[in-house]
């Protein structure tokens, strides 16, 4: 059975996290969480050298601990139990990942940064080490999930996007819609007639999406699926300009896929994706 118990939600003293903390604790009442982890890397390497004199008489990892539970206890507005973590570690992405794997983490919660490129703890490397669901949120997004999109290539891989999908349906009642982009191969074209190219290709994924949509049985009861062209545009781009179009609260995908025609593999579309400045949180299901 799907269960999210234990969310880890990843803090850097940045305006940011406020608007992680309340998300963490919307989706800890709404998933019914057992206990919520924040975790802050201060990194104290990076400045020990300019000011040995000065660190040498506070006990820095007490001082943000404090500051960090404060600003938790302020924004957490959750009866779940919640605990502050505070490293000083030179790798931030092993370390949230040694938490991951200590505590039984099954979501980790990350800032979308990728506007002030090299800060935070957002990163790609996180998406490769994790074992558990990531979730990056952008700043100042509320705490709601009305509207799902999942963005699917009907590989089996994508399937456990619509198992998580119908966990959210069910506790939080969001609306689900799936969503498949498809590049048409024009480096073909000169060979093949655009008009056996084509058709052929769209008949291909109406037949595929129509097995995928059996295999999921119970998973798939109720969701809308669309099948959209990706013209001239990515992948990457289509998916965000259809959430942003039918104003979704959320994407979610998988870490894998194996489509040939529009692929949702890490390093192409999912990488794509969590390294984008978007403007709604993606869910990237492990």
């Amino acid at each position: 059975m799907q269960t999210i118990n234990n969310i880890l939600v990843a803090l850097d003293l940045s305006d940011i996290d406020e608007t992680l903390i309340k998300y963490a604790a919307y989706l800890a009442d709404s998933l019914q969480a057992e206990k919520v982890y924040f975790v802050h890397n201060i990194k104290k390497y990076e400045i020990i050298e300019l000011f040995e004199d000065e660190l040498a008489e506070l006990n820095l990892e007490e001082m943000i601990g404090d500051e960090l539970n404060e600003t938790v206890a302020h924004n957490f507005k959750s009866k779940v139990e919640w605990e502050v973590l505070i490293s000083n570690d030179p790798y931030t992405e092993s370390l949230i990942n040694y938490i991951v794997n200590k505590y039984e983490i099954q979501l980790t919660l990350v800032g979308n940064k990728n506007k002030v490129k090299g800060t935070g703890v957002m990163s790609g490397k996180l998406l490769h080490m994790l074992k558990c669901h990531i979730l990056s949120v952008p700043k100042n997004i509320a705490p709601e999930i009305t509207k799902l999109c999942i963005g699917t290539d009907f590989s089996n891989a994508s399937r456990k996007s619509f198992v998580m999908a119908n966990f959210l349906r069910k506790n939080v009642g969001c609306k689900v819609k799936a969503m498949h982009i498809y590049n048409v191969p024009l480096q073909f074209s000169p060979y093949l007639p655009k008009e056996n190219l084509i058709p052929t290709i769209e008949k291909h994924i109406e037949e595929k999406s129509k097995k995928f949509i059996k295999r999921l049985k119970e998973y798939g009861d109720g969701i809308e699926f669309e099948i959209v062209p990706g013209r001239s545009s990515s992948v990457p781009e289509n998916l965000i300009h259809q959430c942003l179009k039918e104003k979704f609260d959320m994407l979610m995908i998988s870490d894998k896929g194996g489509n040939t025609f529009s692929s949702l593999v890490i390093g192409n579309v999912t990488d794509e994706l969590f390294n984008e400045d978007l403007e709604f949180p993606l869910w990237v299901c492990k």
